[in-house]
């Protein structure tokens, strides 16, 4: 399960055992209060569907989010004409950002 934490100035940053950078101390924000998510992803689609590399911490963190909750990808690479095997209880992105182009869905 995901911890938030606000990012100031003083907040240390340290690779966790799968090599990525996350916070080590500072405020925990409820998420209840997160109004933008940015999702790092491997693929998705042209209805704002996503493959991640998460082991579905996304999909877990994204449901408890808020609805108006504004869900952001991000990817080095441009979308695919759709993703076999979503299922209904999937949260699709309403952008996507790659290198080249910003898509936007629903």
């Amino acid at each position: 399960k995901m911890t938030h934490f606000l990012l100031t100035d003083n907040t240390k940053i340290k690779k966790n055992e799968y090599n990525i950078p996350e916070p080590v101390n500072g405020l925990e924000v409820p998420i209840s209060m997160i109004e933008v998510v940015f999702v790092p992803l491997l693929a998705f689609d042209q209805q704002g569907h996503r493959v991640g590399y998460g082991k579905g911490f996304y999909d877990q963190f994204l449901a408890e989010c808020k609805p108006e909750t504004i869900k952001i990808g991000l990817s080095f690479f441009e979308a695919e004409d759709t993703i076999d095997g979503v299922f209904e209880s999937d949260i699709p992105l309403n952008y996507c950002v790659t290198p080249s182009k910003i898509y936007q869905f629903g």
